[in-house]
């Protein structure tokens, strides 16, 4: 018997299910945030922003906060170690169009943490706990936390970090499987983001190393998590949100999609990238996606090699399509 979608509801907003793409810097612009709603998403977050005011109207930022005809809740991440800042930089998105504000405790990348933002954070609970407060307070929006198990393995203090966000007026906890210093080496656990699930009442989304249908029923059973958040393993596949969705509701896997409609979608991707970025800049940052694409597809290194060698958007186009064209008719032959 089909088992009935989970219903995720973040404030006033209702989820169509409860499968999210993680934000990842470079790569969950407006274009991929679109598609991976289009194929199961039921909810996408930006790349994350600085709380820096003198960053705001930079090239990069604007980009990142691009929300044309993006299906709501639009939500907007935000990084910084500043309370003030975090407040002033949720006041200012909420103005540009951000139904949801994201607070970004979570990333471990050495630039952002030597500033004492993102995942460093999670060693000072008072900072945490007057973030999390004036932000909060700045805005009317819901008001979500991205965050890890904690600073290293000796210091995992998730639960603790939960119940304040609870008791800030925190509306969602995200939660990847791993500590600071883990970064995204080893495997990522799952008992903390159990224990904080049962510390606090509100929705707890777990993140990390969910890559397959199976893998993200096993987590939500682990966890008893509200909903799952998909990063790495939606690069190149970003069907893999309705192959989830399909799992979950019926517990029988849905095959890849017919490489006509992979060709498709990875086309359709190019051109919006385009787009977005423009001539000189789309080619460049299509080339990761093209990558991901042909991994997912056992596409070959000497193309890869040629297409990555490509300045112009017209060539890489034609040569993409042209590959992906030889090898749907091989694909019938075969057949």
């Amino acid at each position: 018997m089909p088992q009935l979608r989970t219903i995720m509801q973040i404030g006033p907003y209702t989820l169509s299910n409860n499968l999210f793409l993680a934000p990842m810097a470079g790569v969950t612009d407006l274009v991929f945030r679109k598609l991976c709603r289009q194929l199961g998403a039921g909810y996408s977050v930006t790349e994350m922003i600085s709380a820096d005011s003198k960053l705001w109207h930079t090239n990069k930022s604007k980009l990142r906060r691009q929300h044309m005809d993006e299906p709501t809740p639009r939500v907007v991440q935000i990084v910084g170690s500043d309370p003030q800042q975090l407040a002033q930089a949720a006041v200012f998105n909420v103005e540009q169009g951000a139904d949801i504000i994201d607070i970004n405790m979570g990333c471990p990348a050495k630039k952002v943490c030597k500033v004492l933002a993102g995942s460093a954070l999670l060693a000072d609970e008072d900072l945490v706990k007057r973030i999390l407060t004036a932000v909060v307070n700045a805005v009317d929006v819901p008001v979500t936390l991205k965050i890890r198990t904690g600073s290293d393995v000796e210091n995992r203090n998730g639960v603790q970090i939960a119940k304040i966000a609870e008791g800030c007026g925190i509306q969602m906890l995200t939660v990847h499987g791993r500590t600071r210093a883990c970064r995204f080496l080893g495997q990522a656990e799952y008992k903390t983001i159990c224990n904080i699930k049962k510390s606090i009442d509100i929705p707890v989304v777990a993140n990390g190393d969910i890559n397959s249908p199976e893998k993200a029923k096993k987590v939500l059973a682990i966890t008893n998590a509200d909903a799952i958040m998909i990063g790495r393993a939606a690069q190149g596949q970003p069907w893999l949100f309705r192959q989830i969705d399909h799992y979950l509701k019926f517990n029988e896997k849905l095959e890849n999609p017919p490489q006509a409609e992979m060709r498709t979608i990875v086309l359709n991707h190019l051109e919006e990238l385009y787009s977005l970025y423009g001539k000189q800049q789309g080619v460049r940052i299509a080339r990761k996606h093209i990558g991901w694409y042909l991994d997912n597809m056992l596409g070959s290194k000497q193309f890869k090699q040629k297409v990555f060698s490509v300045a112009e958007t017209d060539v890489q186009f034609n040569m993409v399509r042209s590959y992906l064209q030889d090898a749907e008719l091989k694909m019938e032959n075969v057949a």
